[in-house]
């Protein structure tokens, strides 16, 4: 997802600003325009790391992969609509504490 959004990103500014035409201050938009775009990116590089380090320790059999598992999910459900399907399964599946 980081990826994609790397690549359109100047679809996405265009697209943007082009709707900026009526609005007394436009560059302030544009610049808060740009800072939710950059923390989307970041979101989605954080969430696609934890992801692939937590399938890999969960693979491995190690105890740390749950926690990293559940991480990912939390984060990953801001991104719609896959990231939020993946992370509720994530949290209904993991959450659940099995009794020892």
């Amino acid at each position: 997802m980081a990826v994609c959004l790397l690549i359109y990103s100047g679809t996405a500014s265009l697209m943007f600003g082009a709707l900026l035409n009526r609005v007394p201050d436009p560059f302030t938009l544009m610049t808060a325009f740009h800072v939710i775009y950059t923390a989307m990116v970041v979101l989605s590089a954080v969430c696609g790391v934890f992801g692939i380090i937590a399938g890999l320790a969960l693979l491995a059999g190690k105890r740390s992969g749950r926690t990293l598992a559940l991480i990912a999910g939390f984060l990953s459900l801001s991104n719609i609509p896959v990231g939020t399907t993946l992370g509720i399964y994530t949290l209904v599946v993991l959450l659940p504490t099995r009794p020892a």
